[in-house]
């Protein structure tokens, strides 16, 4: 019996290697002073892309480029909603990255995760678990699709490029719920850079609550436990013990719920708020104003 390796195997062994050196080159180290460890993905030249959650400092930011440099970069702006966060560096030219058509990924297909750290590219391959629709995060943002990953990530590799298998971009590796590998898709990270380069931040509505789950009179509602008296729900009229059942007429269950209709779109819109007071059902509307940078 030969040891050889089988041809096709040896093909495939060599494609994941070839893939691994490609995402490398798009693919950096993320240093900051709180000490953790995450990677980040040459977006465009001077701009670099990385997980939000996984970036605690703004400041005294440095980065590892593919070609071992060290360069000091600063926070562009950041994107909770959808776990964004843009680095400018001095990075270099940077050929345009081929992204993967969305309609090209389906459940089952070949993907690769590279990330860096100070020993060099990490990579994990793996099939995409679950592609779908239109999601909405815990934090309230819309991502074009939610793409689950069927691969063991890396903490150090947050932050870093997801290639499907012919090298396109399909997004950044982040951690998801229950342990599980997500990609923030590449449509997702390119709106979201677009935001945040023509503002310094991704704006998202603010109504001025604080609000948590209660069931009242057989039905599930957001009870106000706190207001600001300047907000657009302060200045409407709503009070503490408030009970929200309805947003222009759909029924409110969670905060999650309520958070995802805060969307950058939904600055400036009015909306029809059913309530309960004091066992009475009210309606009232009021304007979305916006949230102030933090």
């Amino acid at each position: 019996m030969s040891d050889a390796p089988h041809p096709s195997l040896a093909a495939f062994s060599d494609r994941l290697a070839a893939l691994g050196a490609l995402g490398a080159t798009r693919t950096v180290a993320v240093h900051g002073r709180d000490g953790r460890a995450r990677s980040g993905l040459l977006w465009a030249e001077g701009l670099v892309v990385t997980a939000e959650e996984a970036l605690e400092r703004d400041d005294e930011l440095a980065l590892t480029l593919p070609d071992g440099r060290e360069v000091a970069a600063t926070l562009a702006g950041r994107d909770p909603g959808t776990d964004v966060a843009l680095l400018r560096a001095e990075t270099g030219p940077l050929s345009p990255l081929d992204l993967a058509p969305p309609e090209a990924l389906a459940a089952g297909h070949l993907v690769v995760a590279i990330g860096r750290d100070e020993h060099g590219p990490l990579l994990a391959f793996g099939a995409t678990a679950q592609v779908g629709g239109p999601w909405r995060s815990m934090r309230g943002g819309r991502l074009e699709r939610r793409i689950q990953l069927g691969l063991r990530l890396d903490p150090v590799a947050e932050g870093g490029v997801v290639l499907d298998h012919a090298g396109r971009l399909v997004g950044m590796a982040v951690p998801g719920p229950r342990r599980r590998a997500l990609a923030i898709p590449a449509e997702t990270i390119a709106r979201s850079v677009g935001h945040i380069g023509r503002h310094g931040r991704v704006a998202r509505g603010y109504l001025g609550l604080a609000l948590q789950p209660v069931r009242t009179e057989g039905l599930r509602g957001l009870i106000v436990v706190g207001i600001d008296p300047r907000s657009p729900a302060g200045q409407a009229g709503l009070l503490l013990g408030d009970v929200l059942a309805a947003w222009d007429g759909a029924p409110l269950g969670s905060v999650r719920e309520m958070l995802a209709r805060l969307d950058p779109e939904s600055i400036g819109s009015e909306v029809v708020l059913d309530l309960i007071r004091g066992g009475e059902h009210r309606r009232v509307t009021l304007r979305i104003g916006e949230r102030a940078a933090a």
